[in-house]
């Protein structure tokens, strides 16, 4: 999700509460915190010499020890203007990717796509997941793109094959 996306989207929903699912069915607590935004340039080199370059909008989330236990959410509205207020010191690249930064006891610190979300009566729910690692330079490097295979209906009525 883009940051003007993610903006947008907190904008039409800012009488919810903000729930961030970091894997299916686990969710940040209640008792988290946005502690930090990051505007990140970044200029890489991939193993078949080649450049890229791309920015990210990284927010950063904290559970505070103090608050364990806690039960409401931070609100949209909340986020929102944290995030306003953000934008108002150091300006987003609206089109840059939208990241969450975040890690617990039972999960390693991530920074997390948001991939999907899903409006409640009383929430916003932001689906968060790890994207994997992969060469970007398979064709330079000689690594084969996985092979797709068809998987014939053969069996069903009119198949064939039965």
């Amino acid at each position: 999700m883009r940051t003007q996306e993610l903006l947008n989207l907190l904008a039409e929903h800012t009488g919810k509460s903000l729930l961030f699912e970091y894997s299916p069915g686990k969710l940040v607590n209640a008792n988290y915190h946005i502690t930090e935004v990051k505007h990140l340039q970044i200029d890489s080199v991939d193993c078949g010499a080649r450049t890229d370059a791309w920015k990210e909008t990284v927010i950063q989330l904290w559970e505070s020890p103090s608050e364990i236990g806690k039960t409401e959410y931070m609100t949209v509205y909340k986020a929102l203007s944290i995030l306003k207020k953000v934008g108002r010191m150091k300006p987003y690249v609206m089109d840059s990717e939208a990241k969450i930064e975040y890690g617990n006891d039972e999960f390693h610190t991530a920074q997390l796509f948001i991939n999907d979300f899903e409006i409640g009566q009383k929430e916003l729910r932001l689906k968060l997941a790890v994207e994997p690692t992969d060469c970007k330079a398979k064709d330079a490097c000689g690594v084969p793109e996985p092979a797709t295979t068809e998987v014939e209906a053969c069996c069903e009525p009119g198949g064939g094959c039965c």
